[in-house]
């Protein structure tokens, strides 16, 4: 059986919409990636600022990573079966998420990537719909 994905990918969200002969399959997953960390006692209202309150840069960022790449694996675990993937969406997560599915060799299965502002979730579906009735 032939399964057809789509995706609308970010940082924060994805809206997979998988099509198949018994109909269609919808999912969102969402991520807890934070892309700036809160900083506490920055305030006046909170006391004063110390530097020792900050994860250094680089901290900062392997946390970042290491959550987006969860986030990327939970993604890849609802699309690994599908043969034919449609991935869209307006940031950088889209590149990302296919070099992931590249070392997962399942890169020959991608049909397309697209930048595409926010979309609702009926026009997610819409756009998918329409991809894979051409």
């Amino acid at each position: 059986m032939t399964t057809k994905t789509g995706l609308w990918i970010d940082h924060k969200k994805a809206s997979i919409l998988a099509i198949t002969k018994k109909g269609e399959e919808k999912k969102e997953i969402v991520s807890d990636v934070e892309k700036q960390l809160r900083r506490s006692g920055d305030s006046p209202l909170k006391g004063s600022y110390e530097s020792s309150q900050v994860p250094a840069d680089d901290s900062r960022q392997r946390y970042f990573t290491g959550e987006l790449n969860t986030y990327y694996d939970e993604v890849i675990a609802c699309i690994r079966d599908a043969d034919s993937i449609l991935i869209f969406g307006p940031g950088e997560a889209k590149d990302e998420l296919k070099k992931r599915l590249e070392g997962h060799h399942l890169g020959g299965r991608i049909v397309g990537i697209e930048t595409v502002d926010k979309m609702t979730d009926n026009q997610i579906a819409a756009k998918i719909r329409q991809h894979f009735a051409e």
